[in-house]
């Protein structure tokens, strides 16, 4: 059973529709298989059997499929925290270590933040193949300045266990 933070239960919503996967949007075009196994503040860990439409001409995963994700798994370690709106994007990167795999092949991502202060989110991405190994790593810096005081933001325990000045999430 995936390890959920109440903010994943009270806000899989947000995790799924209202932060960065939108049912029309790019992000469940491009990955709609995407697996949340593991959502706690400030780490989400995720999976995705690629799919033919997500390889190269050789066959292997896309580099455009590995940054997409490194830029969508930044928006969801993000809302982790419970932030409501998680920003625009100011800077993002993927390095590549080996092929990802190919159509059939499970990738691997685990996303933590890196730092979060009122202007800007540092997050990083590490994808692992079914073995375990590095396949590719990146980076996702957001502006969060003007979403770091939403209204709808929720306030959590460190561990996610607890939401904060009395919030509710049943």
């Amino acid at each position: 059973m995936a390890e959920l933070s109440p903010f994943t239960r009270f806000g899989r919503a947000s995790l799924t529709t209202k932060t960065t996967i939108s049912a029309a949007g790019h992000d469940a075009q491009c990955f709609p298989r995407l697996q949340i196994h593991k959502a706690i503040p400030g780490c989400v860990e995720t999976s995705l059997k690629i799919e033919q439409s997500n390889t190269n001409r050789v066959g292997t995963a896309h580099g455009g499929l590995i940054l997409s994700l490194t830029d969508t798994l930044g928006s969801l370690v993000v809302a982790s925290k419970g932030q409501y709106m998680t920003g625009v994007s100011t800077d993002i990167g993927t390095s590549f270590v080996r092929p990802a795999g190919r159509a059939g092949d499970v990738l691997h991502a685990k996303t933590v933040l890196t730092g979060m202060g009122k202007q800007l989110a540092y997050t990083r991405t590490d994808f692992t193949d079914a073995q375990g190994q590095l396949v590719a790593y990146g980076y996702h810096t957001k502006y969060i300045g003007k979403s770091s005081a939403h209204a709808n933001n929720v306030k959590l325990s460190e561990d996610g266990e607890k939401v904060l000045e009395g919030e509710d999430v049943d």
